[in-house]
């Protein structure tokens, strides 16, 4: 799940390299199937800060979107080749902003949430990502989609999974510097760049165990 507390007030300057400044809805919890905002640069315009579906469903889906696989991950191992992420990972890469990201540790029904964000509270993190545009075939409305890739695990083809993070997951997301976004965006940066922050780039928090839930009150602040 992502954290999403966004805004013009504290952190318009990072925000303005994703896109032309504009205020955000703070969001505290989301969920896959969710709207995000996410940065995309449609050539040849300049980047652009847009709201999609967090969960990729690819342009050549033939059934409704409730059927798609959930793809609200993309491991990176897998971008360049298969056929749900290799299109959008030549054509279609984004960003998407967050101020953070939720693991779990703990047994079923006791979990514990953590809350992953920057080290120095400085701006939003910024996930790499890949986005596509799907037509549903019942309603013939254009969806658009994203999802945030995911680096292999330490045991997987690469080292590539933080050590510090392995006690709530053995995948994080990609975080891109500042200075790789073009690239990234552009297309001109590989599998390469698909590797995980260095170590003491993120801070983890401890946060209520009410998050650990899904329905009413998904977005109540006092839970972080």
């Amino acid at each position: 799940m992502l954290y999403a507390k966004l805004s013009l007030g504290t952190g318009a300057c990072f925000l303005s390299v994703f896109g032309p400044p504009r205020n955000l809805q703070p969001h505290y919890n989301i969920t896959p199937t969710e709207t995000v905002d996410v940065s995309r640069l449609p050539k040849p315009r300049a980047r652009e800060l847009v709201s999609m579906r967090w969960s990729l469903v690819p342009a050549w889906w033939k059934k409704s979107a409730k059927e798609v696989p959930a793809r609200f991950n993309a491991r990176a191992e897998a971008v360049a080749d298969k056929p749900m992420f290799r299109t959008a990972f030549k054509e279609r890469r984004c960003i998407v902003p967050a101020s953070g990201f939720f693991e779990w540790t703990g047994e079923k029904g006791a979990k514990q949430p953590h809350l992953f964000t920057a080290a120095d509270g400085s701006p939003p993190l910024a996930f790499a990502g890949l986005w596509d545009r799907w037509k549903d075939p019942l309603t013939g409305e254009w969806v658009l989609s994203c999802t945030i890739i995911v680096p292999a695990p330490r045991s997987g083809l690469s080292p590539t999974t933080s050590v510090w993070i392995e006690p709530s997951h053995d995948r994080m997301p990609v975080l891109p510097e500042m200075t790789d976004f073009d690239g990234w965006l552009d297309g001109w940066l590989g599998l390469e760049a698909l590797k995980p922050a260095p170590e003491g780039a993120l801070r983890e928090w401890k946060v209520s165990p009410r998050h650990d839930r899904t329905g009413v009150g998904d977005d109540d602040p006092t839970d972080h």
